[in-house]
């Protein structure tokens, strides 16, 4: 990583890590960028945001891409923000789909969201696993198209004077890769633009649905986007394609990938969802640590604001105990502006613990991003995904310490 020219040596950094106070920092270790799809609409409003909130560290989250980190990197340093460089992929377990276990994908077994925290900046992966990564990004992006041109089909079947191509989504809306969101997004703007009044936009959407009307305030723009996604980009929608599982990396290599990379595997939870129920892997803590364990994941991440804090608080404690690199975002991938701020379902603050959890996991892997770019050994093997650094309070402390002097 390129730090700054006033940041210590490893050697110094160990001495000031001893004589630097510990005090608990406002975290938010993920949210997605406008490089895959953001609530945000740049950099700037994220860092500003951050700044106004009081949030100090800030973790970059987008899908299959790193193309943001730049932009990241310079806005964080100009704003006095600690910058973590993470990614996400969805990664297909086809054993456990064969069992029919949802991991924490709810609607689809064996499908799982799966996060590599602190890669190395500026970041590259050997040939096997760019290639591998592309394969992915491709094949994202050949279902996009065909999404958008059967709701081309679907548009003037309705009768509704609309058309769109990948091209133009992109270049309007998407940094990088284009996704559903930003479908549903070029979408809503067409109809306001077509339909200027909410008579004129209830009637077309009544088109588009087939006949049936909808269910939300027509100018609330998230809301609109998040109703059209579902009827016409889902499962059972007009415009749905599904996605050939052939194009889904393993979990295995996904992991394979990140620690190539240079950063810490790291499992998403799901935890409770609106009715409190869990997914079939989350269900058991015990069996879900073990799994996990075994594939030598030693790192999860949170979004809080989808779960109970009596559920939640429980749960971190028992994976705390177990020796896990715990991190918690808010996502922002979804239209509609939340705060930065981590807060539990329903807007409940985190407890001091859980703050104090948050701070240790991002000084954690603060510290594994700046070991590696002294090319020294970070928080865990670059090759083997093995937890290596033998004192996890040693570790903490020099993140503690590197991210101090990077925000002073």
């Amino acid at each position: 990583m390129k730090y700054p020219k006033n940041m210590p040596s490893p050697e110094e950094m160990a001495q000031l890590s001893q004589t630097i106070p510990f005090e608990t920092l406002k975290v938010n270790g993920h949210f997605h960028t406008p490089y895959s799809f953001s609530a945000f609409t740049d950099m700037r409003q994220i860092a500003e945001t951050a700044v106004r909130e009081d949030v100090k560290i800030l973790g970059i989250n987008d899908f299959y891409v790193t193309d943001g980190y730049d932009e990241f990197y310079e806005t964080t340093l100009k704003h006095h923000l600690f910058p973590l460089f993470n990614i996400e992929a969805i990664a297909l377990s086809k054993d456990l789909q064969a069992k029919g276990i949802r991991v924490n994908d709810p609607n689809n077994p064996g499908r799982t969201y799966f996060s590599g925290k602190g890669l190395d900046y500026p970041v590259s992966f050997t040939e096997k696993y760019r290639l591998l990564l592309e394969q992915v990004k491709k094949e994202s992006q050949r279902q996009v198209a065909e999404m958008i041109a059967l709701l081309n089909d679907w548009l003037k079947t309705a009768g509704v004077a609309l058309s769109f191509t990948y091209e133009e989504i992109k270049r309007k809306y998407a940094r990088q890769l284009v996704r559903e969101r930003h479908i549903a997004q070029a979408l809503r703007i067409a109809i306001f633009e077509t339909a200027p009044n909410d008579a004129e936009r209830r009637d077309l959407l009544k088109k588009l649905y087939g006949g049936k009307d909808t269910g939300v305030d027509t100018t609330n723009d998230a809301a609109l986007e998040n109703e059209l996604r579902n009827h016409l980009l889902k499962a059972g929608g007009k415009a749905f394609v599904e996605e050939d599982e052939q194009a889904f990396l393993s979990v295995e290599e996904v992991r394979e990938i990140y620690l190539n990379g240079g950063g810490i595997p790291c499992y998403p939870v799901l935890l409770d969802d609106a009715k409190g129920n869990f997914t079939e892997f989350e269900e058991n803590q015990e069996e879900m640590c073990r799994y996990l364990q075994e594939q030598r994941i030693f790192c999860l991440e949170l979004i809080p604001g989808r779960n109970r804090l009596e559920v939640l608080e429980p749960f971190v404690r028992f994976f705390d105990r177990q020796g896990f690199v715990i991190t918690f975002g808010t996502e922002h991938n979804a239209p509609g502006l939340i705060p930065l701020t981590v807060a539990c379902k329903g807007g409940v603050p985190l407890t001091g613990y859980l703050q104090q959890v948050n701070y240790e996991g991002a000084c954690i892997i603060a510290a594994h991003q700046y070991l590696r770019s002294k090319g020294e050994q970070g928080y865990v093997c670059g090759k083997t995904g093995e937890v290596r650094y033998s004192d996890r309070q040693k570790a903490i402390s020099l993140g503690n310490a590197v991210i101090r002097k990077w925000i002073e």
